[in-house]
């Protein structure tokens, strides 16, 4: 089959798809030029990310599709539903990104109770003349062990937080919609493991007990924490949107830092991408990432060769 990559593959995704006898095209299309790319070319699958968009009108003007491909956990860039009533099937790759968006939240997680998002802004601009007012400003971090950090969802993303934020010792409570309880595998390098189940409790429970937040759910119609929500949460509690812009209010968790409600917060996406309000890159209680929560080498070729194996698997 031929095969276009339009927001990119890994390498070792590539050469199992040639080796099994498959093109790949690593060319860039514009959305708008998409239809009479595909068509022109006779391609058969299309491979994405969050760049390109794969919609009904797209669906429809190319009736020789057979497969969508997304590189990634969530499908909303795609209309499912209509592709597989047309007889396309669409794949993506829900296990590749887990660890990497785990390890992001911890990384935001350290940060804010250390003041580094701060402490890095501050040290090239006043290190050489203001140290000891620096290090006066930025002495009183807090420790994670003992905290209690709230996991909201608890699928393969949400699991790998609760095993990390374990590993460093925090109190972890959960919260799911549709799932009442789940059993996280912690395992070591030595072989040894310890297993840890977790219950999922009331959604105001978890708000009013949790000194960290953090988001593992997909898309939503409506905001998942706004002002009512913050007003429930501890006092310097923080909150981290690694999932999916929209699901936090991110007005309202400005309010919240500005009004010392909230002690900072992280976000890796927005609600308007790529380009966030200027009040949240300006909020110096925010450590900021560009969506790159699922962005590592390693998890970059684990979706390369997932997807590759998915579409060897339904080409045979």
């Amino acid at each position: 089959m031929k095969i276009l990559a339009n927001d990119g593959v890994s390498q070792a995704g590539v050469d199992m798809l040639e080796e099994a006898g498959h093109e790949v095209i690593q060319t860039k299309v514009a959305q708008e030029q998409l239809s009479s790319y595909l068509n022109d070319n006779n391609v058969d699958v299309i491979l994405v990310r969050s760049a390109t968009t794969v919609r009904k009108d797209l669906i429809d003007a190319c009736p020789d599709l057979k497969i969508i491909g997304r590189g990634g956990v969530g499908l909303d860039n795609i209309d499912v539903d209509y592709a597989v009533s047309k007889g396309i099937k669409v794949i993506n790759t829900p296990a590749a990104s887990s660890d990497s968006v785990a390890e992001l939240v911890i990384a935001h997680t350290l940060s804010g109770f250390r003041f580094l998002h701060l402490a890095n802004r501050q040290m090239p601009l006043e290190g050489d003349s203001k140290f000891k007012e620096l290090k006066k400003s930025y002495a009183k971090g807090t420790e994670l062990k003992g905290k209690t950090m709230g996991v909201v969802g608890i699928g393969r993303i949400g699991q790998a937080t609760i095993k990390r934020a374990i590993g460093l010792g925090m109190n972890v409570i959960v919260h799911d919609k549709f799932t009442d309880e789940v059993d996280v595998k912690l395992e070591f390098f030595d072989g040894q493991h310890l297993n840890f189940n977790l219950k999922s409790v009331d959604f105001d429970e978890l708000l009013a007990k949790s000194d960290v937040i953090t988001f593992h759910v997909p898309s939503q119609k409506d905001y998942i924490l706004g002002a009512k929500e913050i007003e429930k949460m501890k006092d310097g509690a923080a909150v981290i949107n690694t999932a999916r812009g929209g699901v936090i209010d991110e007005k309202a968790v400005v309010k919240a830092l500005e009004n010392k409600k909230l002690s900072f917060a992280a976000i890796d996406v927005f609600e308007n991408e790529p380009t966030p309000e200027i009040k949240l890159l300006m909020q110096p209680k925010l450590s900021l990432s560009p969506h790159i929560g699922g962005a590592t080498t390693q998890a970059q070729d684990r979706i390369g060769t997932e997807l590759a194996e998915q579409i060897i698997e339904l080409s045979q």
